[in-house]
């Protein structure tokens, strides 16, 4: 009877997985042909992207599966020969590191008030939180240029990167998981003399790994692929823009240089996924949304 059961169990993992991988592959299909085309000749790619538009609207586009000679002319022009994506590329790191540092000291304390400490008002500034997680960036895109604008940091870096320290999304994330951490923790802390700032430090942080990867991992990608708010907030600064709002003005005239500039820009989220994986999976499922 018990192999009965192994065996079915087998066969239900196998079917899974079949279509787990029948699912995957039209999901990879565009990151392999990515990289496979960063390693064409810029000459082949460019003559390549010109023959776009002149298909009839029944025929298929032609497909390149192999280079007439692999070339890595692609990662040596952006590298070294023409700075401008890498000088982008560089942009848009430097918002990323930013943004994620002031993330890492106001999203985690904003969150620990807001699941430990009781004050007047609290359900109140929750509910605010609840309220902008829900309005896009359209509805607050005038309120904020005008509030940058009176400061004088409109089309500063300061004005992509500050009000990104208080995404609401992060916060109640972080705060659903403190919410849910047993007060005998917290306790034992206070009776061996710590404060709160130490109970935050030692106790609150460290159990909430999880949680704090997986918001960090998500905002990466978040702030990685910025596109409105360097555009609302960056409009007459170009060199100040980040390679996920310029890329796409590179590709109008084809030079043969865009897979290798997309394999690139791709690279570090695909690195910080694969480092953070676990924290997504068990912070996103030990989250309980109350």
């Amino acid at each position: 009877m018990a192999w009965k059961i192994i065996r079915r169990s087998k066969k239900r993992h196998l079917i899974t997985r079949t279509l787990l991988a029948l699912v995957l592959i039209p999901v990879l299909i565009p990151l392999a042909v990515t990289f496979l085309y960063s390693f064409f000749s810029p000459a082949e790619i460019k003559a390549f992207l010109d023959s776009r538009g002149s298909y009839a609207g029944t025929a298929f586009m032609e497909v390149l599966l192999f280079p007439k000679t692999a070339s890595i002319s692609q990662y040596y022009t952006i590298l070294i020969k023409d700075m401008s994506v890498l000088r982008m590329f560089a942009n848009s790191a430097f918002y990323t590191v930013a943004i994620l540092a002031g993330q890492a000291v106001v999203i985690p304390a904003m969150a620990y008030a807001l699941s430990r400490f009781r004050f007047r008002g609290r359900e109140a500034v929750f509910f605010l939180i609840l309220m902008l997680m829900l309005l896009p960036f359209q509805v607050t895109m005038v309120p904020n240029v005008l509030t940058l604008r009176s400061v004088g940091l409109l089309n500063t870096v300061w004005a992509v990167i500050m009000p990104m320290w208080f995404v609401p999304f992060y916060i109640f994330l972080v705060r659903q998981f403190m919410i849910g951490l047993p007060d005998e923790l917290f306790e034992a802390g206070q009776i061996d003399g710590c404060g709160p700032v130490r109970c935050y430090m030692h106790i609150a942080v460290p159990v909430c790994r999880p949680v704090i990867g997986a918001a960090v991992a998500l905002s990466f990608a978040d702030n990685w692929n910025l596109v409105e708010q360097p555009m609302t907030y960056l409009g007459q600064r170009i060199d100040l823009q980040p390679l996920s709002v310029m890329f796409n003005q590179l590709v109008k005239t084809p030079t043969g240089i865009e897979f290798a500039g997309a394999a690139l820009y791709i690279l570090p989220a695909l690195f910080i996924y694969l480092y953070f994986q676990e924290d997504i999976l068990s912070g996103v499922q030990l989250t309980e949304l109350k």
